[in-house]
């Protein structure tokens, strides 16, 4: 049989591609690619198809074999996975230095790009911006000892990254607590009591509480038990900084290779190196940003500290509250305040009845049907599915991948979207088209098949689904800005945040919120009080985000001796109380030490104002009036959706909106203003 990794087909054959496998083909990828490489810098001509595409072809096969490694860590970890990653990710790095640092590469970027004009902006004159300025941060002008430095920081960063994200996942995965007794789960969901029961009876036990994000969560926002809130809060709180699967010295090394990887550059520090290839203009840009959101955010964070306070000690709370009351005593203020609770609107949420939805939502918007797929198609895993995307002509247009449910032992928690492949129309003019695939982590479906949402659940699959949507309805045919590919970074949480206001829309969710049970719809009262807690604590949720990306920001810009307690310097500016002295939050970021957010984490605000800029069309439209809705649906998908990264971001805000991003919007939709 060939190897599954030397010939990826429509859909790739997970079930064969084995550690083994990539072991296997991963030294003929590379050599291959290398030779192609190689001969193209002597034979590569200053044109589209004798150059950039050729390097794209070049390179692709030993990309996407790759990206399939780095997939299958994501959602089959093993030790067998990691040594393959581990054996491999140098080489990887290195080819990729290879191929950005080439100076006939550089000269012929230029080349072709003062040859297009400029005068009509186009996919093609953008990516090869993109190139120069990418090939200029890879260290192309360097020479000597300072690239050969620039290399080996490089290497050294990615084994580092490497590291960080399998303590984080051992860590996580390494702790949990017996709870033998059903006074010692009382207050529980039955949905969560059975999932940490695993195959117990859920009502006798005993039941495993663990830091994952399917339980952890829940339970502390439910669980009547304070000593296990606390040990649990705690055990989260210092992750990944003890013993081998410490970060705290891994922190400190990456922070150290940034800021002499942006010297060898020419950059003041990372973050100016960060922003670079972003769409902020500056680091003050960004902090007059946090600051203006921060100082909107930290009044009505007071008034919603304090009446919580009193809500907890008006129901027979004694004392102060501690991090790990806090989550619980504001679910009682929440069902006090909307006379709900989250285990009852839950059984209106069950996870084929929303996903139908939001189906029926981007038909609604966009005029694409998704449908599951009628022939059987390889998966890395039995609950994984995959479905089908056609436009309105009936054309199957992409495809993606759904993993809807939690697996702490092998899969990495959280939820994602990835691109398998991108959009591309070959020159013999057939068309590659667009496969994704999202990652979510709710819990599994109960004994009576019913796969529960709780409502942050519901609002995680629409995220993602954004993500999707943006990396299969783009209409740009060369690959390297189709889809997500070139949407900056602090631009790319737009077409995601933006779906999350629909599960707000009060059409949109009668249309899926139906009793598990009776499929009964969603009573217009209990949709009214979710609509209504839509804001409650939203001033402390803001500033959150905004500590923890002044926090990032700040590291990036002058690393300081010790990150942990600058963290915490940071964390009692805009969030007092909410951590403890042993507090380790760094050693499990993992968005800025394992993943693409370093000195970006700002982008999720940043995306944020524009994408709640966005969805105020829709309401400026009438959300009540349903061809205005469609219109403006349809507008979007011609602009954020179609465009991807082959406009500038910016740019395609404004031929959606009219004009520049505002921040009114988000104050207004947050309730701050």
């Amino acid at each position: 049989m060939k190897n599954p990794f030397l010939s990826i087909g429509e859909f790739p054959d997970f079930p064969n591609m084995t550690p083994v496998a990539a072991d296997e083909a991963l030294p003929q990828l590379l050599k291959e690619a290398g030779a192609r490489v190689d001969a193209l810098e002597k034979t590569a001509t200053p044109d589209w198809e004798g150059f950039v595409r050729a390097l794209d072809d070049a390179q692709h096969p030993l990309f996407a074999a790759w990206g399939i490694v780095s997939h299958m860590q994501s959602v089959c970890n093993s030790e067998a996975w990691r040594k393959v990653e581990e054996k491999f990710q140098g080489d990887i790095v290195a080819f990729s230095l290879r191929v950005g640092q080439s100076r006939r590469f550089y000269e012929l970027a230029k080349t072709l790009r003062a040859a297009l004009s400029t005068a009509q902006p186009s996919p093609r004159l953008r990516i090869l911006d993109k190139m120069v300025q990418g090939a200029e941060l890879a260290g192309v002008a360097l020479e000597g000892e300072k690239q050969k430095r620039f290399n080996e920081i490089q290497a050294e960063l990615a084994r580092l990254s490497n590291d960080f994200h399998n303590h984080v996942l051992d860590a996580t995965k390494g702790f949990s607590l017996i709870l033998a007794t059903p006074v010692e789960v009382e207050g529980l969901p039955a949905q969560l009591k059975a999932m940490m029961a695993g195959e117990n009876d859920p009502e006798k036990g005993p039941w495993k509480a663990t830091i994952e994000d399917a339980v952890y969560a829940p339970f502390m926002k439910h669980s009547r038990n304070r000593p296990v809130r606390e040990a649990l809060f705690r055990a989260r709180a210092t992750r990944a900084s003890a013993g081998d699967l410490d970060n705290t010295p891994l922190i400190d090394r990456i922070l150290t290779l940034r800021k002499e990887l942006a010297a060898l550059l020419g950059f003041k520090n990372y973050a100016d190196l960060s922003l670079a290839s972003k769409c902020a203009p500056s680091v003050a840009a960004v902090y007059a940003m946090i600051d203006e959101l921060a100082a909107a955010s930290r009044p009505v964070a007071a008034k919603e500290d304090a009446a919580l306070t009193a809500f907890a000690a008006a129901n027979g709370f004694v004392g102060k509250l501690e991090p790990w009351d806090k989550a619980y005593w504001s679910e009682r203020q929440r069902e006090k305040m909307y006379s709900y609770s989250e285990e009852e609107l839950s059984k209106y949420f069950d996870l084929p009845i929303v996903q139908d939805g939001l189906f029926k939502l981007a038909e609604r918007l966009f005029g694409v049907t998704v449908e599951p797929m009628d022939r059987e198609v390889p998966v890395w895993h039995k609950d994984v599915k995959v479905f089908r995307v056609r436009n309105a002509e009936g054309g199957e247009i992409a495809h993606f991948y759904f993993d809807p449910y939690s697996r702490p032992e092998t899969k990495s928690g959280g939820a994602w979207m990835n691109e398998l492949r991108s959009r591309e129309l070959r020159p013999d003019g057939t068309l590659r088209k667009p496969l994704a695939l999202i990652c979510c982590n709710q819990a599994l479906p109960d004994a009576k098949g019913r796969a529960l949402m709780r409502f942050t659940e519901v609002e995680t699959l629409f995220h993602e689904f954004g993500h999707a949507l943006q990396q299969m309805l783009t209409r740009v045919d060369d690959v390297d800005a189709a889809g997500i590919n070139l949407v900056d970074w602090d631009a790319v949480e737009v077409a995601s945040q933006f779906m999350e206001n629909w599960c707000y829309d009060a059409k949109t969710v009668k249309a899926f919120a139906r009793h598990a049970d009776t499929h009964e719809p969603i009573p217009d009262a209990l949709l009214e009080r979710v609509r209504a807690a839509k804001n409650y604590r939203a001033a402390n949720a803001s500033l959150r985000q905004l500590s923890f990306a002044k926090l990032d920001m700040a590291l990036h810009v002058d690393p300081p001796a010790d990150p942990n307690a600058f963290k915490e310097q940071v964390f009692a500016s805009y969030t007092p109380g909410s951590s403890v002295p042993e507090d380790r939050f760094l050693n499990a970021f993992t968005h800025i030490f394992a993943g693409g957010y370093a000195a970006g984490y700002y982008g999720y605000k940043w995306s944020e104002v524009m994408s709640a800029d966005v969805f105020g069309a829709f309401e400026e439209a009438g959300l009540g009036d349903e061809a205005a809705v469609r219109r403006v649906g349809r507008a979007y998908r011609e602009t954020v959706l179609a465009l991807g990264g082959g406009v500038d971001p910016m740019e395609v805000f404004r031929r959606f909106r009219g004009r520049a991003p505002s921040v009114e919007a988000l104050l207004r939709q947050t309730g701050l203003k």
